[in-house]
Order: structure tokens, then C-alpha cells, then sequence
């Protein structure tokens, strides 16, 4: 009996062992996880925006649930980006906005057009005295390759429902009118930035309208115009988060996860680069080009 006893003890342990290191694995799964209330004491998250603005899901997801979070008391919205498309800039732009805790722009190396845009939304924009910024306007490429395709013998022959379908078409040149059409579209598009600048910065229309011809500005200029509140680097950023938010002393903070690359975001990442070769996209964007 005393050894059958000693068996169901020792089975009894090791599944109340086995439950224990599971349920820690399950509480270290969400901690990463970054989830809601999982954490103690009040920390300032950073949101990272790089390179080319191409979509604006992934950055809005972090925003919305560091919003919700109570143990975040602020958000360093950290951008180094020359911009890019423009529904994806004014998407993060209006997640910024809505956001019901403090958030501050940190511009690093290069935060310009739309890169600039979406800081707009912030509370504070911080910059570093080198910082490449501002670029205010809207650009649109079209690519031509018809003058090409005429030497080699190859042409295109198009049907469409109406005389504009295929505007912006590479296989001929833009008529008169659809430049102005064209045209008409950019102005539209600038008017929705100059307006974001005027009123996240505070700065009357016809002000903006003085600087806002696409030039780009170092940190320091652009703090004489308005542009940023004050200069400083992304440590500084942090800490007027910290108490902009509340946060007493040294905030902790949460940083971005680094994701390592795998082969196969690189094949595909090729894939997709080859795939698209021959279609050229006609682009819209609040980009600066070098």
C-alpha cells in the first residue's frame, strides 16, 4: 500500500509540475504579447515608422493597442521615413489623432513629406538640429516606355470605356488635357497636406502656403518655421514623454520587437518585386525622391 501510495503521490506531483510550467509559459506568452494589464508601473511605448511608407496596418494595430493599454502612459512615435503612399500616411496620421494619451514625434535621420504628415498628429515633434525634414507637396510618376517599344517593332493597341481610362497609360504620351486633370488631382491632394500642417502646427493657411513648395528643411530650420517644437534627440523624446504622461523619475519603456529576418520573406519579398516589373505603377505620393 505504502508503495502504490508513493506511485499516485508522484504521478499526482509531476501533473501538478507539468501544470505549473505550463501555465508560466502560457503568462510569459502573453507578457510578450505585449497584451492589456499584463504588465506593472507606467512605461512609454515607441512606435516605429521606417523607410517607405507602403501600408499603415501594422503601425496602426501597435498605436490602437498601446492606447488601450493602461499601464502605457505615452507614445514616442519614432520616424525615420521619407514618406510615401498617401492613404497609408493620412491612416497613421488619423490613428496618431485619435489617440486619447500623449504622443510624441521623435525625427530621426530622415522624417520628411509623409514622414512629416503623420507627425502632425502628435502632441509634440521633437527633432534632432540635422534631421531632414519637411518636403510639403505631392509627387506622381509616370513611366514611359513607348518611344522603347517602337524601336523593337512591339506596340499596344487599347480599348477602353472612356477617353480618360487610360490616363497616365506608358505606352503614349499624356494629351493637354489630361495633364490638367492630372493636375487638378496633385492640387487637391497638396490642399489635404497643407491643411494637416496648418492645423497640427497651429500655423495660418497662407503661412504654410510660404514654405510648403516641397523644399526640405534641417531640424533646426524647421523649428524657426514652426515645424517641430524644439530640438532634441530621441532620448530627449522619451523623456518629455515620461512627463508629458505623467511618469515620475526615469520612464520605463516598452521597444519595438526585432523581428529577424527569414529566407522566405526575402523570396518572397523578391517575388514580388519581379512580378511587378512589368506593370510600373503609377504612384500618388507624399515622398521626397533623392
Amino acid at each position: 500500500m505504502r508503495r502504490k501510495g508513493f506511485w499516485i503521490g508522484t504521478i499526482v506531483g509531476v501533473f501538478f509540475l507539468l501544470f505549473l510550467i505550463l501555465w508560466g509559459v502560457a503568462l510569459r506568452f502573453a507578457l510578450r504579447q505585449d497584451g492589456i494589464g499584463f504588465r506593472l508601473g507606467q512605461y512609454v511605448a515607441v512606435v516605429e515608422v521606417k523607410g517607405t511608407i507602403t501600408n499603415a496596418e501594422k503601425v496602426v494595430k501597435e498605436i490602437e493597442r498601446y492606447d488601450e493599454d493602461s499601464s502605457v502612459r505615452a507614445i514616442v512615435l519614432r520616424v525615420n521615413s521619407p514618406g510615401g503612399g498617401i492613404a497609408p500616411s493620412q491612416e497613421i496620421y488619423e490613428a496618431v489623432k485619435r489617440v486619447e494619451k500623449i504622443v510624441v514625434a521623435s525625427l530621426g535621420s530622415l522624417a520628411a513629406s509623409g514622414g512629416y504628415y503623420i507627425s502632425c498628429g502628435a502632441d509634440r515633434i521633437i527633432a534632432n538640429p540635422g534631421t531632414i525634414t519637411g518636403s510639403i507637396g505631392v509627387i506622381a510618376t509616370f513611366p514611359k516606355y513607348h518611344q522603347l517599344l517602337k524601336k523593337i517593332g512591339m506596340s499596344y493597341e487599347v480599348v477602353k470605356s472612356g477617353k480618360h481610362k487610360d490616363i497616365g497609360s506608358p505606352y503614349r504620351d499624356m494629351t493637354d488635357e489630361e495633364k490638367r486633370l492630372i493636375q487638378e488631382l496633385i492640387d487637391n491632394l497638396y490642399d489635404q497636406f497643407v491643411e494637416v500642417v496648418s492645423v497640427g502646427r497651429g500655423i495660418p493657411r497662407e503661412e504654410v502656403l510660404k514654405f510648403a513648395d516641397g523644399r526640405i528643411f534641417s531640424g533646426s530650420q524647421a523649428a524657426e518655421w514652426g515645424l517641430v517644437d524644439e530640438l532634441g534627440t530621441f532620448s530627449d523624446a522619451i523623456r518629455i514623454a515620461g512627463e508629458l504622461g505623467g511618469i515620475e523619475g526615469k520612464p520605463k519603456v516598452i521597444w519595438p520587437k526585432k523581428r529577424k529576418p527569414r529566407l522566405i520573406d526575402l523570396l518572397l519579398k523578391t517575388a514580388t518585386r519581379v512580378s511587378s516589373f512589368e506593370e510600373v505603377p503609377i504612384r500618388f505620393e507624399y515622398r521626397l525622391l533623392f
